[in-house]
């Protein structure tokens, strides 16, 4: 392991101190870096905490109850027995899994009433980051600046090899290193993860998906997007393979729960794993953005969710069975449209080509960086062609048609078997059987077919000829120009073994070799494998070796920001690493005459009610302490329930499930999504339209204390007045 004295010496050489240019709420901050950067603007906005509470190596702190959950979402303990809050939406895997038409824990809720009756997760896991270094010194030891994009990154993945052998780490132990700055600076992230993970508690959908996709990404919103989960350890406090001898995490932190609520100007932090972010792009990238990429990855998830849409209204099976695919396609559809569109209310392009001269007449005549502008833009000219067709062919084949993310599957097993025989066969065969498993279990092959049919025919007719198969032409098949691929899939989908459960097992269940053979032999294996094979040769191939130029380019544009202004404080892209983002509570005007408040209610849940509707439907239960107005403790002073709020800090995907802290570090709420016109900060964040939605942590108690009678759930936490400094609030739930 790194000696502590080495970890304290932070490299800044790429983050200016001037903060003139950020706005407050802009910025996706390192926790270990906040006291060098941010301490004295948070503390200015009203944080009463210091930077040493949020990020200690030496003592508990705000990370080590924020959790890195299924390596996908966040996650934070909310008491000292290992409970964990994520999104609804996060956890609706575990809760689809348990779920069946007799016991539909999506439409009905669940919540443990012990230990004994929460649902273990298989392969669910809950990661904690126990410190943060700074290597990029030895990644980036002998690199310079005349290398090609393969050279550098050869040397990097050497010295990342031997950076890695300098921690001793426990079993349970990882430890991950991540490009910041796009490979300017690298910083090491060691590790905890837990491996059992259980269900604890989530609300209908009618509450943790009110509003469904007619409401996401959208404000006002009245979603009670929670879930809960317990982290499991062995007798020792250590991670520990799932056992009915587990015992609850015990955990170095976890956060009180605020009962104070929020008001604007209200300082917020939020603390998580924002995934991806793009904030120093030039203006060539913006423009693939929003007139190619966005446009074709719309217009198929768009057909895509039309043709689920129709199964799923017409039966409860398959409602259940697609609802998490769904909902997952339909989470980045409407993020594009609101992404497009914020891009171009916010005048994103114009900005960017501003900057861009601002910087070009800032260079020297010598300056090596004078060429770079325009070396992108031909870069991406070049790539724009096959950027297009890869999203194609993976938004097709990967993403929205199940069968063909099946038969990659099948064809990893095949090219293990062939290139290194009965050993390689062996170790993935199991996880072969589970996918078909999982194939069968959330796909409907008429639904699937529709698919097929349907976006086959929007890749042939949206790219040009070069980018689509012999075997896909319409001359080869004897197609007019106007004909669809509905009978092609038809015929495929007849003739695959594929399509039924038992076949399948059938072949996989056979010796190796005939296994091998049989798989290979099906007509359906064969196209998908023939389609791969021209995607890798005449799209993916070109694709990548312009894209590591751009990536090159991008290292060397992002260091040029830097040192040409001065004036400006970066802040890294976001990666999945741990982040500190931070705000305040507070409205905004997204269009002429239209001006949204911070908070929303349970009257507003009511006024959206639509009885029988699966998007707005609400339970009795709900119904029945509305009219009786029994909020318990959780209202606010004006006898109202408050649902959820918004602020101006900076997430992404990763955030969800964040938790939302106040200025003494407090649980406020649940992050979960962005609004629509907002959605562009992931390129461009703006502080007029740029805000991030929460649950009111009032709303979840009630929901947990009130609606679901689980008030034992809320008698573990630890209920704060930081605002008045009074004592703990006594749970009044009725066992």
């Amino acid at each position: 392991m790194i000696h502590i004295s080495s970890r304290i010496k932070l490299c800044v050489a790429f983050v200016i101190l001037n903060a003139g240019v950020i706005f407050a709420g802009e910025g996706m901050w390192l926790p270990q870096l906040l006291k060098l950067l941010n301490e004295k603007e948070m503390k200015s906005m009203g944080m009463k905490i210091s930077a040493e509470d949020i990020y200690s190596v030496n003592k508990g702190s705000l990370k080590d109850a924020v959790v890195h959950f299924g390596g996908f979402c966040t996650s934070e303990i909310i008491s000292p027995n290992g409970l964990l809050l994520t999104n609804h939406h996060c956890g609706y895997g575990q809760i689809q899994a348990h779920s069946s038409v007799e016991n539909n824990l999506i439409k009905n809720g669940f919540w443990a009433k012990t230990y004994k009756d929460e649902l273990p997760n298989e392969g669910l896991t809950a990661t904690f980051i126990d410190y943060i270094d700074d290597v990029s010194a030895k990644v980036l030891q002998g690199v310079t600046s005349s290398m090609t994009a393969a050279e550098r990154q050869s040397a990097i993945d050497k010295n990342l090899v031997e950076v890695k052998k300098l921690y001793t780490l426990e079993s349970y132990q990882g430890v991950i290193i991540r490009p910041f700055f796009d490979g300017n600076q690298y910083f090491a992230f060691v590790t905890t993860t837990y491996r059992d993970v259980r269900l604890v508690g989530a609300p209908p959908e009618s509450i943790g998906k009110f509003g469904s996709d007619t409401d996401n990404w959208v404000w006002p919103r009245h979603t009670g997007d929670f879930s809960l989960f317990r982290i499991y350890a062995g007798k020792d406090n250590k991670p520990a393979d799932y056992s009915p001898d587990n015992v609850p995490y015990t955990p170095k932190h976890f956060l009180p729960v605020s009962m104070d609520g929020v008001a604007d100007g209200d300082f917020t932090m939020v603390f998580g794993f924002p995934g991806r972010t793009n904030e120093y792009l030039p203006s060539s990238a913006i423009k693939q953005v929003l007139n190619t990429l966005n446009p074709a990855k719309i217009a198929i998830r768009d057909k895509s969710l039309k043709i689920m849409d129709k199964y799923m209204r017409e039966d409860e099976g398959t409602k259940i069975k697609y609802a998490e695919k769904y909902a997952t396609i339909a989470n980045y559809w409407k993020k594009w449209i609101g992404e497009s569109l914020g891009l171009k209310k916010s005048n994103a392009l114009q900005k960017k080509l501003d900057y861009e001269a601002e910087f070009q007449k800032r260079l020297a005549e010598t300056s090596p960086h004078k060429n770079l502008l325009s070396d992108m833009d031909k870069l991406y000219s070049e790539i724009d062609q096959y950027a297009l067709a890869a999203d194609y062919y993976n938004e097709i084949a990967l993403r929205n048609v199940d069968i063909t993310a099946y038969m990659s599957a099948l064809r990893r097993l095949v090219t293990a078997y062939e290139k290194n025989g009965l050993t390689a066969y062996n170790e993935r065969i199991e996880d072969v059987k589970s996918y078909s498993n999982d194939f069968f279990k959330d796909c409907d092959p008429h639904i699937d077919q529709e698919k097929v049919g349907a976006l086959l025919t929007m890749y042939v007719d949206n790219l040009g000829a070069k980018f689509v198969p012999e075997f896909l032409q319409r001359e080869s098949l004897g197609m007019s120009a106007k004909e669809s691929y509905e009978q092609m899939a038809k015929d495929q989908f007849m003739q695959t073994s594929f399509t039924s459960e038992k076949e399948a097992s059938r072949i996989l269940q056979l010796d190796p070799e005939k296994a091998i053979a049989a798989i290979k032999s099906d007509p359906m294996y064969a196209f998908a494998s023939e389609w791969s094979a021209f995607y890798s040769k005449e799209i993916s191939t070109p694709y990548n070796n312009i894209r590591k130029e751009i990536d090159l380019k991008q290292a060397q544009y992002t260091q040029a920001q830097m040192e040409v202004f001065k004036e400006k404080r970066f802040y890294p892209d976001a990666n999945s690493t741990m982040r500190v983002t931070y705000g305040q509570v507070n409205g905004y005007e997204p269009r002429d005459a239209v001006k949204y408040e911070s908070v929303t209610y349970l009257d507003g849940v009511i006024e959206k009610y639509i009885p029988g509707d699966y998007e707005f439907d609400l339970q009795p239960r709900m119904l029945d302490l509305y009219k009786a107005k029994d909020y318990g403790p959780y209202a606010d002073k004006s006898g109202k329930l408050p649902v959820c709020f918004i602020g101006s800090n900076h997430t992404t995907g990763g955030n969800s499930g964040s938790p939302a802290i106040d200025a003494y570090g407090n649980l406020i709420g649940l992050n979960f999504d962005r609004v629509w016109e907002g959605t562009m900060s992931d390129i461009n964040y703006d502080p007029e339209i740029c805000r991030n939605i929460m649950v009111d942590a009032r709303y979840i108690l009630w929901v947990i204390d009130k609606y679901a009678g689980a008030g034992h759930l809320v008698k573990e936490m630890k209920l704060v007045h930081p605002k008045s400094n009074t004592k703990k609030v006594k749970s009044k739930s009725k066992k």
